[in-house]
């Protein structure tokens, strides 16, 4: 998942913890290999070639729910934003920008259908990144997983998507850090969670600097203009939470009824 993976299961039956937590290990790699955008092997990347257009249960209804989200966040989220992943190998700004000038009329859900059980493309251009949606899926899928084995409590977290389950075996709810977005090893609050979902999204994430402009890792046609530097976003879903999170980064006031933090460049939560 490109990133540190935690599990932390509360339970008197170590055999029974361990054997859980081979469950999501497996779990969670048969994910990265089937949707590694950057593994041409991977099932995305067949489907991505158009060598492959029937779907499987499971990846339709990962791209069902996309284009659902898609719709939900006024087309913020994009899960095709990968059809601009190739102009940011570029070398210089202008190369860049010529380049995502011509793939962007090819972004956008609307250039893939899906009929039944099969998906199609209106042009060869598209291309569909899962990226830190599937993460947040694992999250979820974790969840289930220790849920169905009995587990009061519990907390999953990958690369910072965080879904803690109950309480603490104490009674005590878990307190979860946000991180102070311009120096990550401090944190700048914490919120109590009990049975909820935690996603956080921000500026120091894996950004890069070509020439004078600095590219941040969300990729999107807008320009990240806004002053808010971290959001964070509670909900009964880490997918949703981890959506939310990555939009409200692009559109600081798109409306959501979901619980959320936002930290300005002055270390301000607004």
């Amino acid at each position: 998942m490109t990133s540190p993976c935690e599990v932390h299961i509360f339970c008197d039956n170590g055999n029974k913890a361990r054997a859980i937590a081979v469950k999501i290990l497996e779990m969670a790699k048969g994910l990265e290999k089937k949707y590694n955008f950057y593994n041409h092997n991977s099932f995305l990347s067949q489907i991505n070639q158009r060598k492959v257009d029937k779907l499987d249960p499971q990846t339709k209804d990962l791209l069902t729910r996309a284009k659902l989200f898609h719709k939900k966040t006024n087309g913020i989220f994009d899960i095709t934003m990968g059809t601009l992943t190739t102009s940011r190998k570029l070398n210089n700004v202008t190369e860049i920008e010529k380049a995502t000038a011509e793939l962007l009329p090819f972004v956008g859900v609307e250039h893939f259908k899906i009929r039944r059980d099969k998906i199609s493309f209106d042009n060869p251009h598209t291309l569909i990144d899962l990226g830190g949606f599937v993460k947040e899926f694992a999250v979820d899928m974790a969840v289930k997983i220790i849920k169905k084995e009995k587990i009061a409590s519990a907390l999953v977290n990958f690369g910072g998507d965080i879904y803690v389950l109950g309480s603490k075996p104490n009674g005590d709810s878990f307190l979860i850090g946000i991180k102070n977005p311009l120096n990550p090893s401090q944190y700048i609050t914490h919120v109590k969670l009990k049975n909820q979902a935690l996603t956080t999204s921000a500026s120091y994430e894996r950004s890069h600097k070509i020439e004078d402009k600095i590219y941040s890792h969300i990729i999107h046609f807008k320009e990240l203009q806004s002053k808010i530097i971290s959001t964070t976003v509670i909900s009964s879903s880490v997918v949703e939470s981890g959506v939310f999170s990555t939009a409200l980064m692009i559109e600081p006031k798109l409306s959501t009824p979901l619980q959320k933090i936002l930290i300005d460049e002055k270390l301000e939560m607004v």
